[in-house]
């Protein structure tokens, strides 16, 4: 029996991570597959849980207020290791970027495990941007043994950086696989939330917007969100709906400058289910968010990313995505363009997602279970 140890935090890694745990969990007679969160975010990690029908096995439950990178760094690696020698894993899976993906793999590493990194490869160059998350891909890069990359790009940066081209695999990213067998179920079966929210829309044109990197606090998002009272303004017959992230320093300035704008709707952030019939209604995202900049091109929206530099720019090098940084004039004039100009907005809005075809875990699976000398046959792996 091979054992899979499956270690994450936040509501994206869940996201991401939850269709290759099922895909890993059809197949019993192969793999014991363990799961456990940190809940670096609790809340929002839960409702992902709960969406895909995931139950954790092991729940460190790390999330304290005004929770700093070094407690937080700390007491990962201090708590995982009793899970790591109780589950004694074969292979641990870690996602991305974040402190939990860091520390995780450093833990598991003192454990003798092999760790995998799903999301691999990505990269700015640049230590501070997005900060701390361009460096816990560092570090795991060199920790982990087998690096599942999305694409090719991240796949030449992990050869540059001189790691064994036989210990990466280019898999697509997975939260395609995760979209592609939830829009269709979340379209169907809206939530008691999204019901009420759809009365408020009607058929009014949406601006959908996420924003929360530290890189942003202070004086960019000032920026932002007085772009955002022009943009909205502009045509009081548009509606900007921002789900506002729970940071104080997000909140302070969101609250102080939009609040009181009559189309501008700020919301509590949104379950995954939620999010994702959003991204389907509305006509155009602005955003600071990874994620979003993966998803939102196979569901034919276009993007406006704040910030400066991106580790996916596959993306930018597709015209899925703009890069717009957190410049006040340069947010209004991108944004009104696309809306007002028909031509590149239907442009932008077909062109291929880059980020692959929804069979990323299968992929990962098949990896897997040939290290181990084994063979799987797949049958419509993912359900949740």
């Amino acid at each position: 029996m091979i054992k899979n140890l499956f270690i994450f935090g936040t509501r994206p890694e869940a996201i991401k991570m939850a269709p290759l745990i099922k895909a890993f969990q059809k197949h019993p007679e192969l793999f014991s597959v363990k799961i456990c969160v940190t809940a670096q975010h609790r809340e929002m990690l839960d409702q992902v849980l709960d969406f895909f029908e995931i139950t954790a096995d092991y729940d460190l439950d790390l999330m304290r207020p005004n929770q700093n990178l070094y407690t937080l760094t700390a007491n990962i690696i201090t708590d995982m290791m009793p899970v790591l020698e109780r589950f004694q894993p074969d292979y641990v899976f870690v996602h991305g970027d974040t402190t939990t993906t860091m520390a995780g793999s450093i833990a598991s590493f003192y454990s003798g495990a092999k760790v995998c990194h799903v999301e691999a490869g990505l990269r700015t160059h640049n230590k501070l941007s997005p900060f701390p998350e361009e460096i816990n891909r560092q570090i795991t890069g060199r920790v982990c043994d087998y690096h599942f990359a999305p694409t090719m790009t991240s796949k030449q940066n992990l050869l540059k950086e001189n790691i064994n081209e036989n210990t990466v695999l280019v898999t697509g990213n997975t939260v395609i696989d995760a979209l592609q067998h939830s829009v269709e179920r979340v379209v169907q079966e809206p939530s008691a939330h999204i019901k009420k929210i759809s009365k408020t829309l009607g058929n009014k044109e949406v601006i959908l917007v996420t924003g929360h990197r530290r890189e942003n606090h202070g004086d960019g998002f000032i920026r932002i969100c007085e772009a955002l009272k022009t943009i909205a303004l502009n045509n009081k017959d548009r509606l900007i709906v921002y789900p506002v992230h729970l940071n104080p320093k997000v909140q302070e300035p969101v609250n102080r400058i939009l609040a009181h704008i009559e189309n501008v709707l700020l919301i509590e952030p949104m379950a995954y289910q939620d999010f994702i019939w959003m991204m389907n209604r509305c006509k155009i995202i602005i955003t600071d968010s990874g994620g979003v900049q993966e998803e939102a091109p196979s569901l034919g929206k276009p993007v406006l990313v704040m910030r400066d530099t991106t580790e996916r720019p596959e993306a930018v090098e597709a015209g899925t995505v703009v890069l717009v940084g957190t410049d006040k004039e340069r947010i209004i004039k991108e944004t009104l363009d696309l809306l007002q100009n028909t031509e590149r907005f239907e442009k932008m809005s077909k062109l291929h997602n880059p980020y692959g075809d929804g069979k990323a875990c299968e992929r990962i699976v098949d990896f897997i279970a040939k290290l181990e000398g084994k063979k799987v046959t797949h049958k419509n792996e993912f359900k949740s």
